[in-house]
């Protein structure tokens, strides 16, 4: 999970039979507060980086 000014660089992940799921940072003008870098290989697998959903609690309290 992550959050704004949070950047996730998958660039050098080696893939084999595996899928990777994360958006590109968009220009938001928010600073990079931290850079987390990806490396090495990965089998059989799935990385997922994305924001944090809104809980049910702040869903329901719109209005």
């Amino acid at each position: 999970m992550t959050r704004p000014g949070v950047v996730v660089d998958t660039d050098s992940l080696v893939t084999n039979y595996s899928q990777i799921k994360a958006r590109r940072g968009r220009a938001t003008g928010a600073p990079v507060v931290l850079r987390v870098r990806l490396s090495g290989e990965i089998e059989f697998g799935q990385v997922v980086a994305r924001r944090a959903r809104k809980g049910f609690g702040r869903r329901a309290a719109k209005g």
